[in-house]
């Protein structure tokens, strides 16, 4: 009797979840099914640039666990590819990490974007992803270093 499989815990669910090849009707195409564990596994080791055992740890299984789900990851992909099928992202043995979200906002062009606590990044060395001002606020009102930071919270 095998072992119970370990639940992966994922960071991420992809706004796009299905792929096919252009001008083929859906109805004729065969599918591959890439599971959130295995889209996970690319994303943070392509993606994210982690190396192996980053990664493994992030997902919280051994690094032999992680490289198979990467390894089968990387066949279905190629399959689908080569082969014309259509990739459809779906299901699996996960749970969802419960990530802390900063949210900030742009004082010059009025963007807004989020950042997860532990990402490394620090408000007060932060620029606007889209026009790359340091005139940048915190606008999540629950959470932590609104204190005298410059990113925090500025009253009128």
């Amino acid at each position: 009797m095998p072992r119970p499989r370990k639940t992966r815990w994922i960071a991420f669910s992809p706004g796009v979840t299905y792929f096919k090849p252009q001008g083929i009707p859906l109805f004729s195409l065969e599918e591959v099914i890439l599971t959130m564990d295995e889209i996970e596994a690319l994303r943070l080791r392509y993606g994210q640039k982690l190396n192996q055992t980053k990664a493994a740890k992030k997902m919280k299984v051994s690094q032999s666990t992680f490289q198979r789900i990467l390894t089968s990851a990387c066949q279905k992909i190629t399959e689908a590819l080569t082969e014309g099928k259509a990739l459809r992202i779906e299901g699996g043995d996960f749970k969802m990490v419960k990530l802390t979200i900063r949210k900030f906002k742009c004082e010059d062009c009025k963007h807004t974007w989020d950042v997860p606590f532990g990402t490394g990044q620090k408000g007060v060395e932060m620029k606007c992803p889209k026009c790359k001002s340091a005139n940048i606020h915190r606008i999540d009102y629950g959470g932590h270093g609104f204190g005298r930071q410059p990113w925090g919270y500025k009253s009128k």
